[in-house]
């Protein structure tokens, strides 16, 4: 695992710092070309990149149309068959980035009042979400999220992260790493964990929905399903949309929740302070340092092919499908959870380190969603059982049990 923890770094107005040859610098050998792309891969840019404005929108709009063109290349693939049915992964794949996008960002800013700054926008879109994706009501999700997840209850009991892990992945302070990832990959292959999880899903949105909302989404439902049946397409509606919408949101869920926060040490006496709070959340990266330049002959041809390799077919997949838009700087948010900059998120963390962090402690990062998930696992485990015991939760928190399963 590789966790680095970086400092303040002098600079004036207009100047950067010089290269500090990290595992983001090392891949400033490749065009120029693939420097954004890089960038937004790795959720990191290079040292003296230059920042580039994302308004909220258009990360709304991006996720939308994800979701779309997702949809347009899974049906395509359902229509017309054959070979083409190898669009039906990109298809799934995008569709399940702008699911995620829409949650994970637009959803999570609306919740802070923060995706325009606007109450009633933020509220209205908010609450189309949690009905489009069917998860926890606006309302509800907004009021324990600010109130248990930031506030001084973080990463305590009554925190709804916490609370996943102890009842829906029933993992306990104590327990090896090994244990852990035995537990959490036989939940995800499990049908039991993946109904729970739904059914769950779908009680958090209808209990504190509205008689007006709860009577809306049902008639939605009951027009697509009169569409799906009159034109036949209840083949595209259930492997196009609820596929992604179920199974496929839930792994990723899962696999976000088990990277957002290390658990505090069990001698942490003092429990709050920007310190304190800045120790519980690291950035997690996406990649790995590119070949050297004196690597040359076919062990350079080897070392690149084996770096392209693993870009494409496990950084690119886990920062596509698990660490979707902002997920990988969630630190900062945590920092500075009413940024009006938040749109600019790589950038924002960037100017922010590179500024000096004023106020707070240096940044952490890892690079890797497996190392990320295995600090997570080994804070857990090194954690105190008296304060995480599961039995106390009935007397901590009045959160209603079904909610467990935290997003």
């Amino acid at each position: 695992m590789y966790v680095a923890e970086t400092g303040p770094v002098p600079a004036t107005p207009g100047s950067y710092p010089p290269l500090d040859h990290g595992i983001r610098d090392s891949m400033r050998v490749l065009p120029a070309f693939l420097a954004l792309p890089l960038t937004f891969l790795t959720g990191k840019p290079h040292t003296g990149q230059r920042a580039i404005r994302t308004p909220p929108t258009v990360h709304l709009v991006n996720a939308l149309c994800s979701m779309v063109g997702g949809l347009a290349l899974s049906g395509t693939a359902l229509a017309l068959g054959g070979w083409l049915f190898a669009l039906l992964p990109p298809g799934w794949a995008m569709t399940l980035h702008g699911m995620r996008n829409l949650r994970m960002m637009i959803f999570h800013q609306c919740a802070h009042r923060n995706m325009w700054a606007r109450p009633r926008p933020d509220r209205i879109v908010g609450r189309i979400i949690c009905a489009l994706l069917l998860v926890q009501h606006f309302e509800e999700y907004s009021t324990e999220h600010v109130r248990d997840h930031h506030a001084v209850h973080h990463m305590t009991l009554r925190d709804p992260t916490v609370q996943a892990f102890l009842l829906s992945l029933e993992l306990r302070p104590g327990m090896s790493r090994r244990r852990m990832w035995r537990g959490l990959l036989g939940k995800l292959a499990s049908p039991v964990f993946h109904l729970r999880f739904l059914s769950s899903r779908v009680r958090s949105y209808a209990a504190t929905a509205s008689a007006a909302e709860r009577v809306g989404a049902a008639v939605f439902l009951g027009l697509v399903a009169a569409l799906a049946t009159w034109l036949h397409a209840w083949t595209f509606v259930l492997v196009a949309w609820v596929l992604p919408l179920t199974f496929f949101y839930q792994v990723s869920n899962t696999l976000r929740l088990c990277v957002k926060h290390t658990f505090p040490a069990p001698d942490t006496t003092e429990r709050r302070g920007k310190a304190y709070f800045a120790s519980l959340t690291n950035a997690i990266f996406l990649g790995e340092r590119a070949p050297a330049r004196e690597v040359t002959g076919l062990a350079h041809l080897g070392a690149w092919t084996r770096w392209w390799t693993r870009m494409l077919l496990i950084h690119f997949p886990s920062r596509y499908l698990v660490l979707t838009g902002d997920t990988v700087c969630h630190d900062y948010h945590h920092r500075h959870p009413m940024s009006r900059v938040w749109g600019d998120y790589v950038f924002a963390r960037a100017a922010d380190e590179r500024s000096g962090h004023r106020g707070w402690p240096p940044y952490r990062e890892v690079w890797g969603l497996v190392p990320a998930i295995n600090a997570v696992f080994d804070s857990l485990s090194a954690a105190d059982p008296t304060e995480f015991d599961v039995a106390r939760l009935a007397d901590v928190s009045k959160r209603k049990l079904y909610a467990a399963f935290d997003d």
